[in-house]
């Protein structure tokens, strides 16, 4: 799914130059662990938090995130902001809680990480 779209159907706002029609996820993780998100999540992956901190940045330049959206209606500061466009990392913001935010992208084909190991299993299964 392409970030413009999730940026649609999230309401969201974006606070970084970059062209968000022309990244994509596969799938999306919601946390407000940094430490769960070092641990179980996988690259390319879309994060959802709550928590607005430098720190968020840098996990995700770490796992090779895609990018993140802040719920809640938090914003980015101008650091982050300033960091986000250095380091090519869109972010955005919806006024959606985290849960409604997932929920909005798992029932319009965002997958999770759990099902997109069973479909890649799936896939390598059928070959």
């Amino acid at each position: 799914m392409k970030l413009a779209e999730i940026a649609r159907l999230l309401k969201g706002k974006s606070f970084t130059k970059l062209k968000l029609e022309d990244i994509e996820t596969e799938s999306a993780c919601g946390s407000d662990l940094l430490s769960d998100v070092l641990a179980f999540t996988k690259e390319k992956t879309l994060l959802l938090t709550g928590l607005v901190h430098p720190q968020v940045l840098r996990t995700v330049e770490m796992v090779d995130l895609v990018g993140v959206v802040f719920v809640r209606g938090k914003e980015p500061t101008e650091e982050m902001i300033r960091i986000a466009n250095e380091k090519g990392i869109p972010i955005m913001s919806t006024i959606y809680p985290m849960y409604e935010a997932c929920g909005i992208l798992f029932e319009s084909g965002l997958n999770g990480e759990s099902q997109l190991k069973a479909s890649r299993q799936l896939a390598r299964g059928a070959n």
